[in-house]
C-alpha cells in the first residue's frame, strides 16, 4: 500500500520503545504504528503489553475501543461518510446505502480490489455543506455517487 510500509516486527519493537517512556502511551503507541504501516497488526498487542507491562487484554481493549485504529490495512483510498445529525439531515443515511452497495461493501470493510475502504465518521464539521466525508483525508462536500466517484478518480491520478 503506497505510503505505508509493510508489518514488520521488529520495526514496530523499535517504535514502540520510541514511545515506551511516556505517561499514558498505548495511544501515542497505536497511533504511530498505525501511521507506519497503515493498521496496528495483531501481532503488535503481545509487544505493547510486554513493553508497557500491561495485560494483553488491557492493549486489545486499546485497540478496539477506538473506531480509528485499523486492525488489518485499508484499500488504497480511503473514504470516511458523515453520518452525524447535520448530515443525516441532508439525506446522507440514504447515500450511506447507496455508496455501501455501490461499492460492495459494509462499515469499515474494503472493496475485494482493495481500491477503497469505506468508514464512517461522527462529524466532519461540514454541517452547511452536507452531506459530506474525507476522501484520502480532503474534505468533500455536497457528496453524491458522482462526486464521490470523481473525488475518487481524482486521487487516483
Amino acid at each position: 500500500m503506497p505510503g505505508y510500509e509493510p508489518w514488520d516486527a521488529d520495526r514496530a519493537t523499535g517504535i514502540i520503545a520510541e514511545h515506551a517512556h511516556r505517561e499514558g502511551a498505548t495511544l501515542p503507541i497505536l497511533h504511530a504504528l498505525q501511521e507506519t504501516f497503515g493498521y496496528v497488526d495483531g501481532a503488535a498487542v503481545p509487544l505493547i503489553a510486554e513493553a508497557l507491562n500491561l495485560s494483553r487484554a488491557e492493549v486489545h481493549g486499546c485497540l478496539t475501543f477506538y473506531h480509528d485504529f485499523r486492525k488489518e490495512p485499508a484499500g488504497r483510498h480511503t473514504v470516511k461518510l458523515c453520518r452525524a445529525e447535520a448530515c443525516q439531515a441532508v439525506g446522507a443515511d440514504a447515500l450511506h446505502e447507496d455508496v455501501l452497495r455501490r461499492y460492495d461493501v459494509a462499515w469499515h470493510g474494503t472493496t475485494r480490489d482493495g481500491q477503497v475502504t469505506v468508514e464512517p465518521v461522527f462529524c466532519l464539521g461540514l454541517c452547511a455543506c452536507g452531506p459530506a466525508a474525507l476522501v484520502d483525508g480532503e474534505p468533500v462536500g455536497r457528496l453524491d455517487l458522482d462526486t464521490l466517484a470523481d473525488a475518487l478518480t481524482e486521487r487516483a491520478a
